[in-house]
């Protein structure tokens, strides 16, 4: 599946969703829109980049948007690891 990456400006992140999408991650879950949390990059500031293997744009949204986070430009892109 594709790969993408989003940006939030301003979404802190409490240590109890950081350890939910970490757990979600090392077993390679996959939600109801069959988006898969890659990595997380992330700051005490609430900068937040997402990176995901997804269906399509839509479901990166819809996946964002299930756990309550507004999600403004994604970008589908490649990259040299995996």
């Amino acid at each position: 599946m594709p790969k993408f990456m989003d940006f939030h400006n301003d979404l802190p992140l409490p240590d109890e969703v950081i350890q939910n999408i970490k757990a979600d991650m090392d077993a390679g879950t996959r939600d109801e829109f069959g988006v898969c949390q890659l990595d997380l990059y992330f700051n005490a500031e609430g900068t937040v980049y997402c990176l995901l293997d997804a269906p399509d744009v839509d479901a990166v949204r819809k996946h964002h948007e299930a756990m309550g986070a507004s999600c403004g430009d994604v970008h589908q892109i490649d990259a040299l690891s995996s």
